[in-house]
């Protein structure tokens, strides 16, 4: 028996023993935070596991599958036309209402693909931070003021920390990108195909997850009152894509369809199941890859893999964000007087805590509104209110560790420093300005 590795073993041991001995439960802010962590679990199974990221785990898996290496280097690549790279990651958002954890899958797979890393990081930072109703809401409760400069600043900063990122690990990216640069076969289907295809899965992830808007008119509420039956037209596209285009059997298809569409009328008022019906029917077509190619078993494999890979970091992160912050509304171990208190003013020390706490707490795509809407009402200054929104959306304690995963310890330190210094210091410029 050698003594280090027992050793070792001894303090961990011990610590345990300490941590369990002295644990606070029976004080009312421990239980809380500990309730507040599973409330905040539970909500984010209900409402973004199913909705969004199962979509956008099957929407990686395809992006490795079924889009050629060559297309996204061409496109994405370290060698790509930077303003077409850039143009095109920094308005990624405006089509994708998605939260920073849904964007996660997606970022992944266009980064395995061969993506250089400053267009990748762009579009991880846009998809959450500028999607159009987020904008329009954030104008119209917070004030104009606040809505055009999150727009302006989310697109600017997207573009300043994909280039700020490339050029600090650019001999890293040169090697990734020479050891990606190998042949790869044509794919069978041509642009226009592909394109249709993803953008039927797109525009389910899109309105499956399409928020009520704070007024019940106009276009916004219109098309919230139709979700469903978007949701279900494109569905349908999809189901014809695969069958004509990908090899799926028309038997099979026809079962799931009518599955779904049986649940669908049979409960009109709960559309959860029959897009449940339609997620396991798509899981079951896919992984028994009854297809001569062979793509979609190949297609099965890449989005569980990306799943098995991310879930269970979002899902922890989600537990700590919880228990230390907790909900809109309730507290977890840090009272919100605490925050209210260190954001009023200008300060350098304000904009900066407000930037921090925003990277660190969990944002569903539009909460941050009402939250931010009850800091201002505390006293939270304009300036400090910006660099919340602009490092809030986009980052989060459960994003961080999947980020990590993907790129590492250093390149997720510099990603995650770029969005709060750039936070603070545009939160220090815009509150000069207003004040």
């Amino acid at each position: 028996m050698t003594l280090k590795p027992e050793f070792k073993r001894l303090l961990w041991y011990g610590s345990v023993f300490l941590a369990l001995f002295y644990l606070p439960v029976g004080q009312v802010r421990f239980d809380g935070a500990i309730l507040e962590a599973l409330h905040l679990a539970k909500w984010y199974a209900r409402e973004h596991v199913l909705l969004c990221l199962v979509p956008a785990f099957f929407i990686a898996g395809a992006i490795a599958v079924f889009i050629s290496q060559a297309a996204v280097m061409q496109y994405l690549g370290t060698g790509a036309n930077k303003v077409l790279a850039y143009g095109v990651a920094s308005v990624s958002g405006t089509l994708l209402a998605v939260c920073s954890c849904t964007v996660l899958p997606l970022f992944a797979g266009i980064y395995r693909m061969g993506a250089g890393l400053g267009p990748a990081c762009a579009f991880l930072y846009s998809g959450p931070a500028i999607n159009v109703l987020a904008i329009i809401l954030t104008a119209a409760v917070l004030g104009p003021q606040l809505g055009l400069a999150r727009a302006l600043g989310a697109i600017v900063f997207s573009v300043v920390i994909g280039l700020a990122m490339q050029l600090l690990f650019r001999r890293e990216e040169q090697q990734r990108q020479q050891a990606a640069a190998l042949p790869v076969e044509a794919m069978p289907r041509g642009l226009g195909q592909n394109a249709l295809y993803f953008a039927s899965m797109v525009a389910i992830l899109v309105f499956a997850n399409w928020g009520s808007p704070a007024e019940q008119q106009g276009l916004w509420y219109l098309i919230y009152s139709a979700k469903w039956w978007l949701t279900s037209g494109f569905a349908l596209l999809l189901a014809v894509l695969l069958v004509r285009w990908f090899g799926v059997p028309a038997r099979r298809m026809a079962l799931v369809t009518v599955l779904v569409a049986g649940l669908a009328l049979l409960f009109p008022q709960r559309p959860l199941l029959a897009f449940v019906a339609g997620t396991a029917g798509l899981v079951w077509l896919t992984a028994s890859g009854r297809d001569e190619t062979g793509e979609l078993r190949s297609w099965f494999d890449n989005s569980w893999d990306f799943a098995r890979k991310i879930l269970p970091l979002l899902l922890l992160g989600v537990l700590v964000a919880g228990a230390l912050l907790g909900r809109p509304g309730h507290e977890g171990l840090i009272p919100t007087t605490w925050v209210a208190g260190l954001v009023g003013g200008n300060s350098l020390s304000a904009n900066l805590f407000a930037a921090v706490f925003g990277a660190f707490m969990y944002f569903a795509t539009l909460t941050e509104i009402p939250i931010l809407q009850g800091l201002l009402g505390a006293g939270m200054g304009q300036g400090p209110a910006l660099a919340l929104l602009l490092a809030g959306p986009a980052l989060s304690l459960p994003n961080m560790l999947v980020i990590h995963c993907v790129l590492g310890t250093r390149k997720t330190l510099a990603f995650v420093s770029l969005v709060i210094v750039m936070a603070t210091l545009s939160g220090l410029i815009f509150g000069a300005i207003v004040q």
